[in-house]
């Protein structure tokens, strides 16, 4: 019998939970996903970042600071009846709920750079559906608590009603207006930390040689070969795409005259992959086929993807070179 007894009171306590709070937290963890998730610049990802920052940790703070709906609940004494404020209407709480966001942001954004996650995308994101989560649990619990007669409750159509017919009402959508106008300007600032826009991102091609301490230098680069002799070149490149990206590397020997390439060799070809935010390079030993007394340009074309059939500079994303003569 006991067991039925704390079967039922657990069932109750679920059908109990607050709605508004439970779609808050799931609101918040889908919102984590998709911020970090989908690459920068993504729409979904700019839509759902500005209720992550400007409005759920705010709602959820201010359901633990109100859990009532009445906005005032008489004791009556046998002296008196006292009036005292109890909780706050749905429109108040809306318009709170975004101001207390603009402090709850601001506050997390100075906290994180001195922890070892740092001030980045997912740890803003992180931080913000974490305090949201807790927030909107502290407020159930006190919802729960609170008596039924006084308890919030979710009621558009009851605050409508209410909004009719009572005039003050009109001043209060008024700030909360302002509060939601103030709050998306200031989100503009925000969106900056966890959807910032996409400028298109940039890689980098370079060429290294071995200083006789076994360290990477740019330039010093053999210019003159004995012919048959390969010359060790270190090729360096650097994605900051904003994303994982492929990358196909092209060395030709090309013959110039009078300033334009006349003769293309293909000489060696290889490709990689790269994280965003990486540098990786690669050993060559490029061997020129020119003849004895002969000077050749050596070009290392890059190209992100597959390299073209007819690679020049030109068509490369990023190219670099250096002469050579056979001795």
């Amino acid at each position: 019998m006991s067991h039925e007894t704390s079967t039922q009171t657990g069932f109750g306590v679920v059908r109990e939970y607050p709605v508004d709070l439970a779609v808050v937290s799931v609101a918040a963890v889908l919102a984590y996903g998709v911020a970090t998730w989908f690459p920068e610049g993504n729409v979904l990802r700019l839509f759902v970042t500005f209720p992550l920052a400007l409005f759920l940790p705010g709602y959820a703070l201010i359901s633990v600071l109100f859990p009532a709906g009445d906005r005032s609940a008489r004791k009556t004494t046998s002296a008196s009846i006292e009036t005292r404020p109890r909780g706050i209407d749905v429109v108040e709480r809306l318009g709170l709920s975004f101001a207390v966001s603009l402090a709850i942001v601001p506050a997390l954004v100075i906290a994180l750079p001195f922890t070892q996650w740092g001030l980045a995308t997912g740890s803003i994101a992180a931080a913000l559906v974490i305090a949201t989560v807790v927030l909107a649990q502290l407020g159930a619990l006190r919802r729960l608590r609170t008596p039924k007669p006084e308890r919030f409750v979710v009621s558009p159509l009851a605050s409508v009603s209410r909004l009719r017919q009572d005039e003050s009402a009109v001043a209060t959508v008024s700030s909360a207006l302002l509060v939601l106008a103030i709050g998306l300007a200031v989100g503009a600032l925000l969106i900056g930390f966890l959807a910032p826009v996409s400028t298109g991102g940039f890689s980098e091609l370079a060429l290294y040689s071995e200083n006789d301490d076994g360290d990477l230098v740019a330039g010093g680069i053999d210019d003159e070969i004995e012919a048959g002799e390969s010359v060790p070149v270190t090729v360096s490149i650097e994605n900051q795409e904003g994303e994982e990206t492929d990358y196909t590397v092209v060395v030709q020997e090309q013959v110039i005259e009078d300033g334009e390439v006349v003769e293309r060799t293909e000489l060696d070809e290889l490709e990689t992959t790269l994280d965003d935010g990486t540098t990786g390079t690669g050993e060559l030993a490029i061997t020129p086929t020119a003849g004895e007394g002969e000077t050749v340009r050596i070009s290392v074309l890059m190209y992100e993807g597959d390299a073209p059939d007819e690679p020049t500079n030109d068509n490369a994303d990023e190219d670099t070179f250096f002469w050579v003569t056979t001795e």
